[in-house]
């Protein structure tokens, strides 16, 4: 028996082969597990925590159980064989657990160490150690990416994209939409300060995206607004309501920008605060999105990967006081064809999910309708990318092979 054992230059070589549609697909699959709920499908179990001198550590196991069949099969009892291609995304199954530790020390910046155990399905024994640091940010934002495409602008609008932080996540969520949305000319990046971290990211995106204008800018919104100069201050303001997509992935305990600065029709994602203390936007702003719009009945546009996490871990919605009723799952809008394709609105296949597309006359105000997606991140999305990896580094022949029995 052998172990194999991914290194991070491993996991970014591997990574590097996936396309935004694989990663969204992969994601799209769990979080219609997640929504079904069943326990035959999926188990996730508390996540153990405790402290040490110097980090908190956070085991998560998690457990997709079997074949994620699509909504189309079990609804029509359709048989047939998942549709191959390079990276099958049809089938789910896998054991992993997660170790992360947290640094004590806020003045910490070497990031949080993670690994991944995932598990051989037949044996029980681990089958691969696989350096997690940088795939719980690429499974968030294969999320985060999903959520435009189901209830976002319809991609050729998407033509500036802001991002508050400088990150990992942010860094990941970049890449990705910019990857899946060509259509994108500006990014405007907003950190508190314009400090190393800020400008590398910046200079690393204008490497990828050459044909994309970077900004970055600086803007504390922990502090006064006075204290933020005027011209820098009627910057982020004018980047937010030009914005069609704003992507905020900071612990901020502070709501970075005002509600008035985000234009109607915008989508706003939030994947920074995870503690009810934890606010990334305004309760109006998260009020907006349970706006229904014109002439329309419609449910709430306020979309969560996990609404029983969300309602007690999301400082944002909990401030709002939001209901469990006036969210939606994401996986509750997720909708596979009978071929195991994943159906999109924007590809004419739009889901009956209530949450259509304003009309542009609909997104000039700044106190209307806005799409929410909220995501606190779920033990199942770590099964699902760990496994592809590994499953995707043994195809290639990459990672090292230990002697293990």
């Amino acid at each position: 028996m052998s172990l194999l054992c991914l290194s991070a230059t491993d996991v970014a070589e591997v990574t590097s082969q996936f396309t935004p549609s694989f990663l969204q697909t992969l994601m799209a699959r769990v979080f219609l597990v997640l929504s079904r709920g069943s326990p035959a499908e999926s188990t996730t179990p508390p996540r153990i925590v405790f402290p040490t001198q110097n980090h908190t550590a956070l085991f998560m196991p998690a457990r997709i159980a079997q074949e994620n069949r699509t909504m189309d099969d079990k609804n029509n009892g359709n048989e047939t064989e998942p549709k191959e291609n390079n990276h099958n995304t049809n089938i789910l199954r896998g054991t992993s657990i997660k170790v992360v530790c947290v640094p004590t020390s806020p003045s910490d910046t070497r990031g949080l160490p993670a690994s991944t155990l995932v598990l051989n399905e037949e044996t029980g024994a681990v089958k691969a150690i696989v350096n997690a640091s940088k795939l719980t940010a690429l499974r968030n934002a294969a999320g985060s990416l999903l959520s435009v495409n189901l209830v976002g602008p319809p991609p050729k609008d998407i033509v500036h994209v802001v991002a508050f932080g400088a990150g990992v996540q942010i860094e990941c969520h970049l890449d990705l939409h910019l990857r899946a949305f060509t259509s994108i000319r500006t990014c405007t990046i907003i950190n508190r300060s314009l400090n190393e971290r800020a400008l590398k990211l910046a200079d690393l995106l204008r490497s990828r995206f050459p044909e994309v204008e970077i900004v970055c800018l600086a803007h504390d919104a922990t502090t006064n607004p006075s204290s933020t100069s005027e011209p820098q201050q009627s910057k982020v303001q004018t980047a937010l309501l030009s914005a069609q997509l704003i992507i905020c992935a900071t612990s901020s305990t502070t709501p970075l920008l005002p509600s008035a600065w985000v234009r109607d029709g915008t989508h706003v994602i939030l994947v920074g605060s995870y503690k009810p203390t934890m606010h990334e936007v305004e309760g109006a702003l998260v009020r907006r999105a349970l706006l229904t719009s014109t002439n329309r009945t419609s449910p709430s546009r306020l979309v969560v990967d996990s609404r029983a996490a969300c309602l007690a871990e999301a400082g944002e919605l909990i401030a709002a006081d939001v209901k469990p009723e006036e969210v939606v799952e994401i996986g509750e809008l997720v909708a596979f064809g009978a071929d195991g394709e994943l159906r999109l609105p924007h590809q004419g296949h739009l889901a009956d999910t209530g949450l259509q597309k304003h009309s542009e006359a609909e997104n000039r105000g700044t106190s209307g309708p806005v799409t929410i997606f909220k995501s606190v991140g779920v033990g199942l999305q770590d099964v699902a990318i760990a496994c592809a990896v590994v499953d995707k580094a043994q195809e290639l022949g990459m990672g090292t092979s230990v002697g293990w029995s």
